[in-house]
């Protein structure tokens, strides 16, 4: 039963907006990835895609053993040049989706995203039925 809901919601998502998002993280992604600099921001752009293309069933989780000061001091350069701005957009784009009962499971997964749309770097996307240890 779980899974139909989950697979329920990820449609009505897809059609109300997460491939248009999804498609957005996809050209972020591929224009991160034209710098050598910039590939690790493509990478997480590519993976926050394919969250936002079928995010219930999913969420986000700390990488503990691979987290270190480049990743921090990436995430620093991320929020500065793009995480605030993605996030304000993902909270703007919220609100209109909270008005109607179908929306409300909607806006939830669109706040769900803010966190690693500010610091991707770091972060993994799992099933919420793995029991990875520290969930959001």
């Amino acid at each position: 039963m779980k899974n139909t809901v989950s697979t329920l919601l990820n449609v009505i998502w897809l059609v109300f907006g997460g491939i248009w998002l999804a498609l957005g993280y996809l050209l972020a992604g591929i224009v991160c990835c034209l710098l050598i600099v910039t590939i690790p921001f493509g990478i997480a752009s590519f993976r926050i895609a394919l969250y936002a293309l079928w995010p219930f069933g999913r969420t986000i989780v700390d990488r503990h053993d691979k987290v270190g000061a480049l990743s921090t001091i990436g995430n620093v350069i991320w929020i500065l040049v793009a995480g605030i701005w993605i996030a304000i957009g993902h909270a703007l784009t919220a609100i209109p989706m909270f008005l109607s009962i179908v929306g409300i499971p909607l806006g939830i997964a669109n706040l769900k995203m803010i966190p690693v749309s500010l610091a991707p770097l770091g972060k993994v996307i799992v099933p919420v039925s793995s029991g990875y240890p520290k969930r959001f």
